[in-house]
């Protein structure tokens, strides 16, 4: 079975957070608001829902977790979207299904899934123990609906 993170942001306080590096990766953008998008995601046979999500021009494969506070990246994910994660301050702790680790704040400027598109997205880059990226709350949580039911996860922004 596959040993799913669950990020659980612990001792975040408003001044800490919002003087957190934020790193921009989307260099374009479309001035025009997103129109709104349903998109239906079947359960894979593992019984999870794994995305492609596109941020900015790079696709990124993650596993849909509920109980992610956050959007979290691996650091090869982090790479593939441009971020050194060598050179992030890993000022937040995190407890992840393999135990504590530490993690470096970033914002994503657009994150889409299936034409369900938002931006400026908080996300967390964990330094270790991470085997994949997770799309957490921060996204979710900011779509109008998402719900898991018989036709799949359902989102809609």
């Amino acid at each position: 079975m596959l040993r799913h993170a669950v990020i659980a942001v612990i001792g975040f306080s408003a001044a800490a957070f919002a003087t957190a590096a934020v790193i921009k990766l989307d260099r374009a953008r479309d001035p025009s608001p997103p129109l709104a998008q349903t998109v239906i995601l079947p359960r894979s046979d593992d019984g999870h829902y794994w995305v492609t999500g596109e941020v900015g021009d790079r696709r990124i494969r993650f596993l849909v977790d509920t109980g992610a506070t956050t959007v979290s990246l691996t650091p090869d994910d982090a790479r593939v979207l441009g971020i050194d994660p060598d050179r992030l301050v890993y000022r937040y702790e995190v407890s992840t299904a393999d135990g504590h680790a530490r993690a470096a704040k970033v914002r994503l400027t657009r994150l889409s899934v299936g034409g369900a598109t938002l931006t400026d997205v908080d996300a967390l880059v964990i330094e270790k123990g991470l085997p994949t990226s997770l799309l957490g709350m921060s996204y979710l949580g900011r779509l109008s609906r998402f719900e898991a039911g018989p036709e799949g996860l359902v989102l809609k922004n």
